[in-house]
């Protein structure tokens, strides 16, 4: 079938959950290989810290039972990799596994990159929250990656000055909002929090929870709807919270940020549940003095959340041995033995349900000693985890968020605009792509 054409049929399929008609993609994952007898050796890039040691577990174990035997090639994370994923692919050279961002799934689907490997990895569904599961398979029948680590967003926050302030822990962004109101007339020094323009996964899964659907289809045409209601709600909050100076407006990760953080100068953070092991760096003197609840939601009714982070394990058109690789795709997101040694080397928090609540998630975190529910609570909330809806340019939005809202937020400007430019942005690099937009 003709590239553009496929390409077409591929990104419809890509939206299918979202409310599109279904069309069927020109598949091409056809195990070319996986009958032959003998020896498999397959090649991983992956990011993850200490992810040899992991994949050690299989080749001494199943691996060796089964004669595949699997070699790490440690690669750059983000769009450096998505890029040379892309670029090895062209000359038919690609892995045969690759560690990807979920919302690098479509752009990696749509250029033919990644094999359906649904015929290989049955019965393994039930194992992942359906929201976080919908993000592998983008809404279709087939399966292009297995979960392998999610980023459920929630609320930390000074629990010892919160009780000094007589600060209630918000349940609703009109709370958060009141209390963030509250702190600055009792201690006009301090901040609830920030709002940071320098990592666009915040906002992204903000987006989500409010229930954006950035990238949807209609027929066979892509839906650009990024400065939609859902998000226009969000980015109008905390604009408005930024311009009245209820908030602080600097970015995250910076020595300032940490140092308000560690002295109390922000007493709040919404953040994800990998948190921990950032506070531990951010905010050493205060461990302890931290506690976690869900993040407020826009109505008593709701309970959701949205994902900050989060990766998969996919296998590769190009590669030779498909159901061999999909097996210890499988097995590394699913094993009990692999998935504590991923939290112990990687320091992920796993996308499988079970492995949430046991192994090295018995314990709280060490920073979060004295919250001993910890991983209950976030375990329960990850299970809110509402539905994504990312793209092929997905790079394109996040480095025009970067941009416009850095200037919007510096400069307490309106957030709406900035969220239009990103909407433009997006489009026309679609649109100079060769994708078909909808109007």
């Amino acid at each position: 079938m003709p590239y553009t054409k496929r390409r077409r049929l591929v990104t419809s399929a890509v939206a299918i959950a979202l409310g599109a008609t279904v069309l069927a993609a020109c598949g091409s994952s056809d195990d070319s290989g996986d009958a032959e007898s003998g020896p498999v050796s397959l090649t991983y890039w992956t990011w993850t810290p200490g992810m040899d040691k992991v994949v050690d577990l299989w080749n001494k174990g199943q691996g060796k039972k089964e004669q595949i035997t699997v070699t790490v090639k440690k690669q750059a994370s983000g769009d450096t990799l998505v890029t040379k994923i892309l670029t090895a692919h062209k000359a038919h050279q690609a892995p045969d596994l690759v560690q990807a961002e979920y919302q690098a799934l479509p752009t990696l689907v749509s250029n033919d990159a990644l094999a359906d490997i649904a015929g290989h990895v049955g019965g393994i569904e039930g194992k992942f929250a359906k929201g976080v599961w919908q993000q592998t398979t983008l809404g279709t029948d087939a399966v292009y990656a297995i979960p392998q680590d999610i980023g459920p967003m929630m609320f930390y926050y000074r629990a010892d000055l919160f009780k000094q302030y007589g600060l209630t822990v918000p349940t609703t962004w009109d709370e958060f909002a009141e209390t963030a109101r509250a702190l600055k007339k009792k201690a006009p020094d301090k901040d609830l929090t920030t709002f940071s323009a320098n990592d666009s996964g915040l906002f992204a899964g903000l987006a989500q929870q409010a229930g954006a659907q950035w990238w949807t289809t209609s027929g066979d045409k892509w839906k650009v709807t990024i400065n939609d209601a859902a998000t226009r709600k969000v980015a109008t909050f905390w604009g408005g919270l930024v311009k009245e100076g209820a908030i602080d407006n600097q970015p995250m990760y910076t020595p300032a940020w940490n140092k308000a953080l560690d002295t109390g100068k922000q007493i709040a953070w919404v953040s994800a549940v990998w948190a921990p092991g950032t506070l531990t760096t951010a905010a050493p003197d205060t461990a302890g003095k931290w506690a976690m609840a869900p993040l407020p939601q826009w109505s008593k009714s709701e309970n959701r959340t949205g994902s900050w982070g989060g990766s998969s394990t996919a296998v590769t058109t190009d590669s030779k041995h498909q159901e061999a690789a999909a097996k210890f795709a499988a097995w590394l997101n699913t094993d009990a033995e692999a998935l504590n040694a991923l939290a112990k080397e990687g320091g992920i928090y796993p996308a499988s349900t079970s492995a949430q609540l046991s192994g090295a998630f018995a314990q709280p975190p060490a920073y979060f000693s004295h919250q001993p529910d910890f991983y209950t609570k976030a375990a329960e909330i990850a299970e809110t985890t509402a539905p994504s809806a990312w793209g092929p340019n997905v790079n394109v939005a996040y480095t025009t968020f970067k941009d416009a809202f850095g200037a919007a937020a510096k400069n307490k400007s309106d957030f709406t605009a900035a969220l239009d430019k990103m909407q433009a942005d997006t489009v026309a690099d679609m649109k100079k792509q060769g994708f078909e937009v909808a109007e």
